[in-house]
């Protein structure tokens, strides 16, 4: 007779508790930031605030790299450089969050100059890039929670979709960087 316990789909009371605390999280970065992009007034904090669309841009480049890298170790079966792969993506996600929103509480929107199809093309990327972060932040916390308690029959479920998503999020926020920084003050 077979005693080992096989993974199930269902989940205990204390991964319920962890998934609420992800929902909640994935409902209130997105409104928060909203918020404090919404401020009117911008906080000086000096000079080198300007500069953080740039490491904003190289913090999505990194991502995108250790996605890929994530993603090759996973199908090699390298679990333990996956895992810091992906460690390493989720904490330059939080980075990311923290140039994004103390860039924009210290400097005024930059507006996009191009016109003509270019113009179509960059409110394409970043409408797009906007949307997918919303999509992909609940299910990047999912599939760390998952990973983190051990419940890798879940893990594999959500990442499949977390990845593409995820990668997409961060090439599309270089591009939306690329198309315009020609127009950042400086």
């Amino acid at each position: 007779m077979n005693t080992e316990k096989q993974p199930s789909n269902k989940l205990i009371s204390s991964e319920r508790n962890a998934i609420h605390a992800v929902n909640a999280l994935s409902f209130a970065i997105p409104v928060v930031v909203a918020l404090l992009l919404g401020i009117p007034y911008k906080v000086d904090l000096g000079e080198w605030t300007k500069a953080l669309p740039q490491v904003i841009a190289m913090i999505n480049v990194l991502t995108s790299l250790v996605l890929v890298v994530g993603w090759i170790t996973i199908r090699s079966h390298d679990i333990q450089l996956h895992r810091i792969a992906m460690l390493t993506a989720f904490f330059l996600g939080a980075a990311f969050l923290v140039c994004y929103v103390t860039y924009h509480l210290t400097n005024p929107s930059t507006r996009f100059g191009g016109e003509g199809a270019i113009r179509v093309v960059y409110y394409f990327i970043l409408l797009s890039h906007i949307a997918m972060s919303l999509v992909v932040l609940p299910l990047v916390l999912r599939a760390l929670l998952f990973a983190l308690l051990g419940r890798f029959d879940l893990h594999r479920k959500i990442a499949v979709f977390a990845l593409p998503i995820w990668l997409y999020v961060s090439i599309t926020g270089v591009l939306a960087y690329w198309l315009i920084s020609p127009y950042y003050q400086h």
